[in-house]
């Protein structure tokens, strides 16, 4: 699964001359429940300033995301989806909901519970994951 995903994102990455950590930036903009600020992309990427800037600088240039001042402190940047750029996303990327949907179709209520519950706790398991080896 990861690697049909994958595929299809970097797919997308490739159309529009981007990186694959230019996607997950956009992702993570779409995804956020509040407008993302530069900051909190920073921590969601796990990048530093500097490689955040040049994400932002570089999807601001390909027309993907605009950068707009907060009206009650200017000093505040949130990054929001271009138009459309958004309509391209969703078009690119509807095969995948698609895809989901046709897949879970099969599938009960209960099933689909305890589906669910398996891919969070697989997730939350793999995000403590370190990437060092054992034992160090």
């Amino acid at each position: 699964m990861h690697g049909e995903v994958g595929r299809v994102i970097q797919q997308y990455a490739a159309r529009r001359n981007l990186h694959a950590t230019d996607v997950q930036a956009l992702a993570a903009i779409l995804d956020a429940p509040e407008p993302m600020t530069p900051g909190r992309l920073r921590a969601v990427l796990g990048l530093t300033s500097g490689a955040v800037t040049a994400c932002i600088d570089r999807l601001e240039r390909a027309g993907q995301v605009r950068r707009v001042r907060e009206d009650a402190d200017r000093r505040v940047v949130h990054l929001h989806y271009a138009a459309d750029a958004r309509a391209a996303a969703r078009t690119h990327f509807r095969p995948l909901a698609d895809a989901l949907r046709r897949a879970g179709a099969d599938f009960d209520a209960d099933e689909l519970t305890v589906a669910l519950r398996f891919l969070t706790a697989l997730n939350d398991a793999l995000a403590q994951v370190s990437g060092e080896p054992a034992g160090r």
